[in-house]
């Protein structure tokens, strides 16, 4: 059974199930109600404020706690749909005794060799923690960081938590402008984003966290059982 820790933000958790379920579809052709995986979904709800210093401690202690209550639900292996949340990677993986997938490692992998010049959006505590910019460099991957991206960033994630969709989309479109004169690819790390960054662009190649980490549930399930089509390899 998959487990899936969410609720980071609370709007996010249902287009990743939906990623998820999309996935499924593509990945090993789901039809019927039957074809799809048991997942056990649990919301937490955590201390994080947009405007705000991350209190770590009580953070993590949120986190962790869902995690537990996760495992003890019987899930296989867990996912976290939240960028944010894997600065506390290493304590949560120690913390429980199934596997965690990761979210940043499996979006690394997913950059296209010919990137040029990416930009990382996330909220500010993602892009200070450094979870993407090691191994961003790691790979040769000139990133691209401005203030003002990150304002923007920060000013349409508010929105979209507060629920003015409309607003949100206004203040993306401006602000995808903008990155498109710049960058060839663009990192969506955060979840929240997915609201206004799910759809087709043609100057900007998007590296969506929320469908890499998707994509690596299906294939962690199938590896757990044998829904893999016949004269199939799990990559």
């Amino acid at each position: 059974m998959i487990g899936i820790l969410a609720g980071m933000g609370p709007k996010s958790t249902g287009p990743f199930v939906d990623k998820i379920v999309d996935e499924c579809q593509k990945i090993y052709g789901a039809t019927n109600d039957i074809d799809f995986p048991h997942m056990m979904i649990y919301s937490c709800p955590t201390p994080f404020y947009v405007d705000k210093p991350i209190n770590h401690t009580a953070m993590e202690m949120a986190i962790t706690n869902g995690a537990h209550r996760l495992e003890k639900t019987g899930v296989d292996f867990i996912a976290i749909p939240c960028n944010t949340a894997h600065i506390y990677f290493n304590q949560l993986k120690n913390s429980v005794s199934v596997p965690l997938l990761n979210m940043v490692d499996e979006t690394i992998m997913k950059i296209p060799k010919n990137t040029k010049k990416v930009a990382l959006l996330a909220t500010n505590p993602t892009v200070q923690s450094g979870l993407f910019q090691e191994s961003l460099l790691k790979h040769g991957f000139d990133l691209i960081h401005k203030n003002s991206w990150q304002t923007y960033v920060n000013k349409i994630i508010v929105k979209i938590k507060q629920g003015q969709i409309n607003e949100s989309q206004y203040l993306w479109d401006e602000f995808y402008s903008e990155l498109a004169e710049t960058i060839d690819t663009a990192i969506i790390a955060c979840t929240d984003l997915n609201v206004v960054t799910d759809k087709k662009s043609s100057d900007i190649y998007f590296v969506d966290s929320s469908t890499c980490l998707a994509q690596a549930v299906v294939h962690k399930y199938l590896s757990l059982t044998e829904r893999w089509p016949k004269g199939e390899e799990i990559k």
